[in-house]
């Protein structure tokens, strides 16, 4: 399989959450959720939750904050391959889900720059 890179910049391929679910890696699962429970403080958090085919999917499973995401949402609107190929890249939607995720910005936009610098 190759890299998966979604709307955002994430490469899915990469994901924890992703290579769990496609291994079919239920104590992996438990363990990312159980994770994410006391780091994000929430304690609704499942294995459920975090079942994913990836981010461009549009039949397979999505983690729950992928499903509901204003990004993914919008490139698929767009019928664009990610963010990288938008007439309007960066965008505000963009940019503010960068801010609100410090944690992976710089990743992410690299990614998508290097995408970009490629068309």
């Amino acid at each position: 399989m190759g890299r998966i890179i979604a709307y955002c910049g994430m490469v899915c391929t990469d994901c924890a959450e992703f290579t769990a679910t496609q291994a079919n890696d239920r104590t992996a699962l438990e363990q990312i959720a159980a994770r994410y429970r006391k780091e994000l403080d929430k304690p609704d958090i499942t294995a459920e939750y975090l079942l994913c085919d990836g981010c461009l999917t549009d039949r397979g499973r999505l983690a729950a904050h992928c499903a509901n995401c204003r990004v993914r949402a919008c490139g698929m609107a767009r019928g664009i391959a990610n963010c990288a190929h938008c007439p309007e890249y960066v965008c505000e939607r963009l940019q503010g889900f960068w801010d609100h995720r410090p944690d992976v910005r710089k990743g992410y936009r690299v990614v998508l720059d290097e995408i970009r610098r490629s068309l």
